[in-house]
């Protein structure tokens, strides 16, 4: 039995959502509210101390990191694998999931984070918004988040962010020379992991940071979005109004974002 405790808008949900859908596998979803800090209560901190999703739980069993439980269903249904048979492609499939671990998911978080998540807690009073925010076990991330509540999209964080988010898209587009996918000619976990933030980008209508200069990248974020496995896991949750409601909300953000990258356009 599959159980994935997960978020619509969770870029490392919606990738582990993608290999369910690649493999064809059944399994059941249990929503984790974020912006009601749901991933901080209690009973959802013994499942996953880290107090994120999404969290993986094979019969009984949970298993939490999304790269790590991209990696534990491709080894576990080995069927279909989306793991390079060439060690040396394995090894680059590594490099871009790190990649996307360590410095991508961050600037996700950083640009996201001020957009989706400030604004409910932003109702509340500032010393019970400091108390939730207490709660949050990683002390980078608590720090982060702290940063963004106070500053929405002027946070310092936030250039950073755009430049890593810039640079990671040029890099893409050199590798993108060599092949049809990001290691290979076929589709794997490095394709997997990247596609979701690009979802981001999507969403919010900051495509421009690619669609400008970058014909390989937007080609390969094309394909990848016709896939069924990304139209189930992805896609599907974004109805018409919710997409409208997102671009609503990214729309003034792109400025900011743009202000932040002009000197590497």
């Amino acid at each position: 039995m599959l159980e994935l405790y997960t978020h619509p808008m969770s870029p490392c949900a919606q990738k582990v959502r993608i290999v369910l859908a690649e493999k064809g596998l059944d399994w059941t979803k249990h929503h984790v509210s974020l912006p009601d800090k749901e991933n901080l209560r209690p009973e959802y901190l013994k499942l996953n101390p880290l107090g994120v999703v999404p969290t993986l739980v094979h019969d009984g069993q949970p298993v939490i990191e999304s790269s790590i439980i991209c990696e534990y269903l491709d080894d576990t249904y080995p069927e279909s694998s989306l793991k390079p048979a060439d060690t040396y492609a394995r090894a680059k499939m590594r490099f871009w999931m790190k990649h996307v671990d360590n410095k991508l998911h961050p600037s996700c978080g950083a640009l996201q984070w001020p957009l989706v998540m400030r604004p409910k807690l932003m109702e509340k009073p500032e010393q019970e918004r400091l108390a939730i925010l207490a709660k949050v076990p990683e002390k980078p991330r608590r720090e982060r988040q702290i940063r963004l509540m106070k500053y929405g999209l002027e946070a310092p964080d936030v250039a950073d962010a755009a430049r890593i988010y810039r640079n990671t898209i040029v890099d893409m587009e050199k590798a993108l020379e060599q092949h049809e996918w990001m290691v290979g000619d076929s589709f794997s976990l490095a394709d997997v992991c990247l596609a979701p933030y690009f979802q981001t980008l999507l969403q919010f209508g900051w495509t421009e940071i690619y669609t400008r200069d970058c014909p390989r990248v937007t080609d390969w974020f094309n394909r990848c979005r016709d896939r069924q496995s990304y139209q189930s896991a992805v896609a599907d949750d974004f109805p018409q109004d919710v997409c409208e409601q997102l671009l609503a909300v990214g729309k003034p953000g792109w400025a900011v974002i743009e202000s932040h990258i002009s000197e590497l356009l």
